[in-house]
């Protein structure tokens, strides 16, 4: 069981030394801290110096931060981070923040940030969801357009023609910018309509 240590600065101009000052101050060894000066604009789990770190942590080890948002960049990075390190057997401990998985109140907190990281998920997921409701009642469809029939038509002519003078069907469906199974469907779907009409 080790105490890794992480700190996170957005810029190289940031000094990460309040944070590394205290890691070693709670245990952490200077050579167990990983770090990375990045911005926001990569989850947690994308940069190297986590990635370094969730490389060398083993099941049982803690991870120490100063403070908990140095595991990510929006509340919904920490909470991943945090589940992600705990599906791994690793433990969080938060120094600024009283999350250690020692205690009775920091196993609390933990559960609380997974509870809440499932729940953000599910208003994701419940926001995405009425977001297309709401655009197809308001006639916003979705996949690629369709194709103008006049178009398909003009395409399949072109098609017949090249195999009456020996093209393969791959051959002429690449004429008209299709491919095999394309020309196929078109075909098939050409054939039901005149049976149709």
């Amino acid at each position: 069981m080790r105490h890794l240590g992480y700190t996170r600065v957005s810029t190289s101009s940031q000094d990460a030394q309040l944070q590394l000052d205290a890691l070693v101050a709670a245990g952490v060894q200077k050579r167990d801290v990983f770090a990375d000066v990045t911005s926001g604009s990569r989850t947690a789990l994308e940069r190297p110096g986590m990635k370094k770190l969730l490389e060398y942590a083993d099941e049982g080890d803690t991870v120490v931060v100063w403070r908990v948002d140095r595991l990510g960049r929006s509340l919904i990075d920490v909470l991943n981070t945090v589940n992600s390190l705990r599906e791994q057997g690793i433990l969080v401990r938060s120094l600024s923040d009283g999350i250690d998985p020692e205690t009775s109140t920091g196993r609390l907190m933990l559960n609380m940030l997974a509870t809440l990281a499932e729940y953000e998920r599910e208003l994701i997921v419940e926001r995405v969801n009425a977001g297309l409701v709401a655009a197809r009642q308001n006639g916003t469809r979705f996949g690629r357009p369709r194709s103008d029939p006049k178009v398909i038509a003009a395409k399949l002519d072109v098609v017949v023609d090249a195999r009456k003078k020996g093209k393969t069907a791959a051959e002429a469906a690449h004429l008209v910018g299709w491919s095999r199974a394309t020309l196929y469907r078109h075909q098939q779907a050409h054939a039901a309509q005149g049976h149709v009409g």
